[in-house]
């Protein structure tokens, strides 16, 4: 089966450029340096599938006009990667049903805590309506005739998935993953995988570590994402990778 990833946001929790920064990467003019909160847009199996909705979601659909988009998936809980969920509402409104949200339990908790007018016994007239869907590590799941298998990893203490839809491997904020996980990304043509610098970092892989575990999966083509301003600009980190790893950038739309 095949399909389509557009990714819709390449940053850190901050963004690049981050708030009053002056580095290189901050200040650099390449439009591929200017990166939203880290997400993405999968279409598979004839649907369109947005992988996390946080602060940007807003402005990244407006980007795709991705009006038909028809669930999102989360990976974990951040508010990075949680934060825009209130804007659901445009899908609610349009598309007439409470709009899809896949995640664990435990980020379906912190949304009842982060949207508690979403939950609330007396609803406020036009609050966003979620329809929650529980996913985990233990079994794949179906969106329509799209299956995705869900992948166990971890970003530090907290434990997060990552996602295949056939030939494409997912995973961000992530610094690591057991051996027994990483087979189900074996056999992937393409592989998104985060890291947001050079030096080791307690909740995220290195740019080194994410090589090494991107070559572990024997994708054909890897992608960089969730990149911080303190890698180098675009151009300068294209040149340092090695053959078949290239950094992702916000529009960037790769078939898979």
């Amino acid at each position: 089966m095949e399909g389509k990833i557009t990714f819709l946001g390449t940053g850190t929790s901050q963004g690049v450029p981050m708030i009053a920064c002056s580095c290189r990467s901050c200040c650099s003019a390449d439009p591929r340096d200017k990166r939203l909160r880290t997400s993405a847009l999968v279409e598979f199996g004839g649907k369109k599938i947005v992988i996390d909705a946080g602060p940007d979601f807003r402005q990244q659909i407006l980007r795709v006009r991705a009006w038909d988009t028809d669930a999102v998936i989360l990976t974990h809980n951040h508010k990075d990667h949680t934060g825009g969920l209130d804007d659901v509402r445009s899908f609610n409104y349009f598309q007439r049903r409470a709009f899809p949200i896949y995640s664990e339990p435990y980020v379906q908790e912190s949304l009842k805590g982060e949207y508690p007018y979403v939950f609330a016994e007396l609803r406020y007239p036009g609050a966003p309506e979620f329809e929650l869907h529980t996913i985990g590590p233990e079994k794949s799941f179906s969106i329509g005739s799209a299956e995705i298998i869900p992948v166990r990893a971890w970003h530090y203490k907290l434990p997060v998935l990552g996602f295949r839809f056939g030939r494409l491997g997912y995973l961000t904020d992530a610094n690591r993953i057991e051996e027994s996980e990483l087979e189900k990304f074996k056999g992937i043509d393409i592989f998104v995988i985060s890291t947001i610098r050079r030096a080791e970092h307690i909740s995220h892989f290195s740019l080194e570590q994410a090589l090494e575990v991107a070559r572990r999966t024997g994708a054909k083509r890897t992608f960089l994402t969730h990149i911080s301003h303190q890698l180098e600009p675009y151009a300068e980190l294209c040149e340092a990778l090695p053959e078949g790893v290239e950094p992702a950038y916000d529009g960037l739309v790769i078939d898979f």
